[in-house]
């Protein structure tokens, strides 16, 4: 069986010249979780993890990561998909709540 990992999620940012804004985030890729993780936390610290809005800085993100598991059967391949969200960077809970709304 193999297992691969896809983030998706919302960006909570602050704008130029004032406010926050929550932003959809890029798409991320990984064969290993804990790598995906910190691959979305180094991407928050540089401002890479916005798909475009072009904030001042960013906050937090809410990730929605899927655990998509391949395993072959009679030379057929069948898969299955598991979901859950995580937070990341310096969120208070109004934050969070925030980003939960927004994403669902």
């Amino acid at each position: 069986m193999q297992k691969t990992y896809k983030a998706t999620g919302t960006v909570l940012g602050n704008m130029w010249g004032g406010g926050k804004c929550a932003y959809p985030a890029i798409t991320l890729h990984n064969k290993d979780y804990n790598a995906l993780i910190e691959e979305a936390k180094q991407l928050l610290e540089t401002g890479g993890l916005d798909s475009g809005m072009g904030y001042e800085s960013l906050t937090g993100a809410i990730l929605h990561i899927d655990t998509i598991s391949e395993n072959i059967v009679d030379g057929k391949v069948f898969c299955n998909v598991e979901t859950n969200s995580e937070f990341i960077g310096e969120l208070s809970e109004k934050d969070e709540e925030f980003l939960m709304e927004v994403y669902f």
